[in-house]
């Protein structure tokens, strides 16, 4: 019987409940527009994954205090900052199931919600002289924007090497991972090296991560059919990168001419994933994310025997075994 999140988040439970009802007050405002937004966003929010790391991180490496609701606080106030960007920049109107902010606001209301969530982070750290979590968080924040523009500048070509591909979900997804695990650390008094391997943890399951998020497009794990989003917007992710160096140059530039068009005809994402299948992509990709996630949990053996320790190997099975 798999694990359920509720079973994962028991150590910190009451930690997590409390969080809650911290991270709406973090959230509040005079203007009624801006606290009616805040509202929306605060009960549409998922499954908390990122305090969760943050709160049993520092369970793990220490004690859990009032900076360890700050630091998961000023991560979730900085991420969903940049959530509200991005639904701008993307002309999303959905997230999650739920209509996008710019799309019952406007983009400029979104743009004004972004900068006060922002600044809400901000002003919660410098008020508690929370510098150190401070630092970490917006060093994520930098390295996600970085990763972002160098996914676009390398997707216009289609060539993106495997190191250049790990650099770029190093940036956009571990690195929000990787401090929330870093700020739970820390924010628990821990000695230098413990901070340092729960950091090194954060990035492996981060890496983990996202390369299950890649498979994903390909209908692996009995997601049903294959999606091909990926593909349509001529992401290069790990099947399709290794796939394409086991073939001539001449096969190779068949399929990125695939690619290419695949966006206005559906029938060559098929011909794409079937491609990736056969040249032994997806096994590939399978084998990398397992190393990673074997790396993550050689580092959290690091650590002495508790609730928190392992509930946090139980989430990084959760994240890689989900179906979502």
């Amino acid at each position: 019987m798999s694990l359920q999140l509720k079973d994962i988040q028991a150590p910190v439970a009451h930690e997590m409940a409390d969080f809650e009802q911290k991270f709406r007050k973090s959230m509040r405002s005079n203007v009624m527009l801006l606290d009616k937004i805040t509202n929306y966003i605060v009960r549409r929010k998922g499954k908390q994954m990122r305090p969760l790391f943050v709160f049993l991180s520092a369970g793990a490496a220490g004690n859990i205090d009032e900076a360890t609701y700050r630091g998961a606080s000023l991560i979730e106030l900085l991420h969903t900052a940049t959530l509200v960007h991005d639904d701008v920049v993307d002309d999303a109107h959905y997230r999650r199931g739920f209509f996008s902010v710019n799309a019952l606001w406007k983009n400029k209301v979104a743009v004004l919600v972004g900068d006060y969530l922002l600044s809400r982070g901000l002003l919660l750290s410098l008020n508690n002289d929370d510098f150190d979590l401070l630092k970490i968080v917006s060093n994520a924040v930098k390295e996600m924007s970085e990763g972002e523009l160098l996914q676009m500048e390398k997707a216009r070509k289609l060539d993106i090497t495997e190191e250049v591909y790990y650099e770029i979900i190093r940036q956009k997804t571990a690195s929000l991972i990787t401090a929330c695990c870093r700020v739970g650390a820390a924010s628990a008094g821990a000695d230098p090296d413990v901070v340092e391997r729960m950091t090194q943890f954060g990035e492996n399951v981060g890496m983990a991560f996202q390369i299950k998020d890649d498979l994903f497009d390909y209908g692996t794990y009995q997601i049903g059919k294959p999606t091909g989003i990926d593909i349509k917007e001529k992401k290069m992710t790990l099947p399709l990168i290794y796939a394409l160096n086991q073939v001539s140059k001449a096969e190779k530039k068949r399929i990125k001419k695939m690619i290419k068009k695949s966006a206005d005809e559906p029938k060559y994402v098929g011909e794409v994933i079937d491609f990736v299948k056969a040249s032994g992509g997806i096994k590939y990709a399978t084998e990398v994310m397992s190393n990673y996630h074997n790396k993550a949990n050689e580092l959290l053996a690091t650590l002495p025997e508790s609730t928190y320790r392992t509930s946090l190997e139980q989430l990084v099975q959760f994240t890689i075994d989900r179906t979502k």
